[in-house]
């Protein structure tokens, strides 16, 4: 549900630094009340200062703090003060990212941490004791299990939400709320001697990756993972079912860090394409996509996004509901250009569960996949099997600069520092005030702040703002 976000950089000299959230963060306790507005997290005990946002799935959130020179994960349960994660403490923390049950963290040093469920988490040094709390390294290398649940289906999640309580009868069943209230945050996992813990790796891994390799950002998906070198190599680990790792076959469960031949892959030798604006078609002919390496990366509930140097986007995973662009169903297993946006230089992207949208360096949003509760922009709840550009009047003479999508709902920000969301609205995720869905986008307030970077939960949405000087 991520972005490789560069809403992190700043364009404008700004001073303090707010981290805001709206919308439904259950952790152990499902019965709280949906936020419908955004509030200010508050900073925990010692912090200096936020730096960055990381929306989660199943009940939690993160951020980046910055604490005297040291930068650390935090994450808290609905309406809590956040808590810092036990990361080693030579950890400087600066890019990290949610799944729906696990976490990734980059440092400075371009090393990567994990935690969460445990097929999520490849071998590696774990770090801490959970019988005595203490940072300490000890061996990983045991099997990880697979842990057998699926995403759920769009059938399992009723109908559209309308004005009225935002906990109302939900017909998701008990095996969603089972799910919200046992994976809670990380910490408390550690400390829980329940079976239900058994699939969750509560404390810290450090990645094996291959000598010399220095990650710059990550992505979490709803089970799998990418991460981005230095030189714009994207490995991935985790599940692959559907394809989401890119690695040419449905390969279910990829335990160690593999690159992901994003490039090389590029030529869709056997496909047949006519783009949207009709200037180009092949049949059997090969083509190489633009670019010479991946400069971001994003990770959907079972679908993957890179975009090239040359700002060609390439999709890969579950096609169900058109979320790969490709104008078709059909699941991709290997990296594939998505052609219509040839010739349109995109700059950032994010994948949800069924939907994908990204933004042009032009600042326009496109968006394709399911759609069935407005997720899309479109102003209808039809999917897309082809990107879609967003005329919605609240976009007009808009330069998005920022994307990011949850479960159900989309949000960008601008270059002028507003923040628009629109989509699925049941608990509040779209900080409007209400729980009706939103099936265009709507601005939602922040007065005296200019919006830097925006990151969907599943349930919850997070925004980093500052002050302007």
């Amino acid at each position: 549900m991520d972005v490789d976000g560069e809403g992190g950089e700043e364009s404008v000299k700004m001073e303090e630094k707010l981290v805001f959230m709206w919308g439904y963060l259950p952790g152990a306790l499902p019965q709280r009340t949906p936020i419908l507005s955004p509030v200010v997290v508050r900073l925990p005990h010692g912090g200096s200062s936020w730096k960055d946002v990381s929306g989660g799935g199943c009940g939690f959130a993160m951020a980046i703090s910055d604490d005297l020179g040291q930068s650390y994960v935090t994450s808290g349960k609905h309406g809590e003060m956040p808590e810092p994660f036990p990361l080693p403490t030579e950890a400087v923390i600066v890019r990290a990212a949610a799944g729906w049950a696990h976490c990734v963290a980059v440092t400075a040093g371009g090393e990567v941490y994990t935690w969460g469920w445990k097929e999520c988490v490849p071998s590696g040094k774990v770090f801490g004791d959970p019988s005595t709390g203490s940072i300490t390294e000890k061996d990983a290398s045991e099997k990880q299990s697979l842990l057998l649940t699926e995403q759920v289906s769009p059938r399992s999640h009723g109908s559209r939400s309308s004005a009225g309580s935002a906990s109302g009868g939900d017909s998701r069943g008990a095996d969603e709320t089972s799910k919200r209230r046992r994976v809670s945050p990380a910490r408390q996992a550690a400390e829980s001697s329940s079976s239900a813990d058994e699939n969750l790796s509560a404390f810290p891994c450090l990645v094996t990756l291959n000598p010399g390799v220095r990650i710059t950002s990550v992505a979490a998906g709803g089970r799998h993972t990418l991460a981005l070198s230095d030189v714009g190599q994207v490995w991935g680990w985790g599940y692959g079912g559907e394809g989401q790792l890119g690695l040419g076959s449905r390969i279910r469960m990829v335990s160690s860090p593999h690159p992901v031949p994003c490039i090389d892959s590029s030529f869709n030798k056997d496909r047949l394409m006519s783009l949207s604006r009709g200037t180009m078609s092949s049949e059997g002919q090969g083509y190489r996509v633009p670019g010479t390496y991946v400069k971001a990366i994003a990770c959907g509930g079972r679908h993957s996004a890179v975009i090239t140097d040359a700002g060609a986007l390439l999709t890969f995973g579950w096609g169900l509901y058109g979320q790969c662009g490709q104008g078709s169903t059909d699941d991709e297993l290997s990296p594939t250009c998505v052609s219509s946006l040839l010739g349109i230089r995109i700059e950032g992207v994010a994948a949800g569960l069924w939907h994908t949208i990204c933004i042009s360096a032009d600042g326009d949003v496109y968006a394709f996949g399911g759609n069935q509760f407005g997720q899309l922009g479109t102003g209808a709840d039809q999917a897309e099997t082809l990107p879609r550009l967003l005329d919605a009047p609240s976009l007009e003479n808009v330069h998005a600069k920022v994307v990011s999508c949850g479960a159900r709902h989309s949000a960008v920000v601008t270059e002028d520092g507003k923040t628009f969301c629109w989509g699925w609205n049941k608990y509040g995720q779209l900080g409007l005030g209400d729980v009706i869905d939103r099936n265009i986008p709507s601005q939602v307030a922040i007065d005296g702040y200019v919006a830097r970077n925006v990151a969907c939960g599943w349930w919850h949405t997070l925004l980093l703002a500052e002050s302007p000087t």
